[in-house]
């Protein structure tokens, strides 16, 4: 007996020339089959309410970071007294525990549009720095919550080889460290990709990762066709330390180790020069902004107009979540530009929405995502416009005042996971009530 493919019908959605009226989108193998625009709703159609938006792409994700919400304002403090609190936490997560805060963080995720997360991944030993036996163990835990979470995960393999220029690896750091770049290469060769993981690269700084290195790295990620992502000049203290180091800013010794192109991402670049932003746009990059960990951490304000004038191509992520909310981090991108330049609609919406959507997809190695297309993922997010925040408001502008609350349905795949604003697990903050507690039960214990 055959089945007909799922069908989708929205009264509104955004298609790659603009906004479009009754359309319907058929799925086949997880894929968009075909898009009928100007016709009624047939019987069958999974009907969606509001404006319907390409997945979105959270292409910048510490999954373990989402238990330190709410836990670090107490002594106001610095980006490096905020990491010494994250490194107690990292000392203790075991493969469990991490599974099932990565597993919330995600259904979190997925109930705030996301359909694919660039997981920047370091946390791979165990305490002392001692390999596991099975030495990917924390990256098949984040295979396994991003698959019943209901989303794709780019697994962003980090490099992480010292503590600091010059400096050894110490304390929890030993976790995240291999011996070095072939042994960081070959745990990363024995990842499988499948429909929910696609394997990837990461050097984690200039601080953590020697010069030599970083080309080595760049090298591993070109060859085998992995996108390769970067913190770059999240704090001035690096680019100082990167300077007295290299006599080079982080942007340009990351160019002269051949870590630059358009498969690579870098990630915050608030402290970069103008000639650093005219170095990564001549190369193509994609630029990864994450305005609310920018701003809970006193990093400061990407240019993010400026990066994109030079070539560069804008993505989003949540970093280290203070909120999962990312149709706030992309209309954060126009606001931060707003306050630094004092002007108004810098990034019209429809920017905004390309950089929540494909360019982000694109930063996670999946050129096809983010567009209601055929061939591209069937990956739909339906926002309601009759909410308290949204009611009323240009539908062309929705990206400028609607939210994660304003998410109703979240197809992944073709696979609805989110129904009327619930997600398929259940209660996700009960969840993640539970996963949180947990892993700083164990950090607690430990002292």
């Amino acid at each position: 007996m055959s089945t007909s493919p799922p069908t989708f019908w929205a009264a509104r959605a955004w298609l790659p020339d603009g906004l479009a009226q009754d359309v319907r989108i058929t799925t086949r193998s997880g894929r968009i089959a075909v898009v009928d625009v100007g016709v009624p709703a047939a019987a069958g159609d999974h009907q969606l309410p509001g404006i319907v938006l390409p997945g979105f792409a959270n292409a910048h994700s510490h999954a373990f970071h989402r238990a330190l919400r709410g836990r670090t304002h107490g002594d106001g403090g610095t980006f490096w007294t905020w990491r010494d609190r994250m490194y107690a936490l990292a000392a203790t997560l075991t493969p469990d525990t991490y599974l099932d805060l990565a597993r919330a963080a995600y259904a979190e995720m997925v109930l705030a549009g996301v359909t694919a997360v660039g997981e920047l991944h370091y946390l791979h030993h165990a305490p002392g720095g001692t390999p596991y036996d099975d030495p990917n163990v924390m990256a098949e835990a984040l295979r396994t919550a991003a698959r019943e979470a209901g989303l794709r995960v780019t697994l962003l393999d980090t490099a992480y080889l010292t503590g600091g220029f010059g400096r050894p690896l110490d304390g929890p750091q030993l976790r995240f460290g291999d011996a070095d770049v072939d042994a960081w290469a070959a745990r990363v060769d024995a990842l499988r990709p499948d429909d929910t993981l696609t394997v990837g690269a990461a050097v984690h700084s200039v601080r953590a990762v020697p010069r030599d290195a970083i080309a080595a790295v760049a090298a591993h990620a070109r060859r085998s066709g992995r996108p390769l992502h970067v913190h770059l000049s999240e704090q001035r203290a690096e680019n100082d330390e990167c300077l007295a180091a290299y006599g080079t800013t982080p942007a340009r010794t990351l160019a002269d180790a051949g870590a630059l192109g358009p498969s690579t991402t870098v990630v915050h670049a608030v402290h970069v020069s103008p000639a650093d932003v005219a170095l990564l746009g001549a190369a193509a990059v994609g630029a990864c902004l994450c305005p609310s960990t920018e701003r809970d951490l006193g990093d400061g304000l990407a240019p993010g107009a400026a990066l994109r004038a030079a070539g560069c191509r804008l993505s989003v992520g949540s970093d280290q979540h203070v909120r999962t909310d990312l149709l706030a981090e992309a209309r954060d991108v126009e606001l931060h530009e707003r306050v630094a330049r004092e002007s108004r609609g810098v990034l019209d919406p429809s920017s905004l929405v390309d950089l929540l959507t494909s360019g982000g997809h694109a930063a996670l190695g999946d050129p096809t995502g983010g567009r209601l297309a055929v061939g591209a993922p069937a990956d739909l997010v339906a926002v309601r416009t009759d909410t308290p925040r949204t009611a009323g408001a240009d539908p062309t502008q929705l990206v400028l005042v609607a939210g994660s609350a304003d998410v109703d349905t979240v197809v992944v795949g073709g696979a609805v996971r989110v129904d009327g604003g619930r997600h398929v697990l259940g209660d996700v903050g009960a969840l993640l009530t539970r996963a949180v507690a947990a892993a700083w039960r164990e950090a607690e214990e430990a002292r």
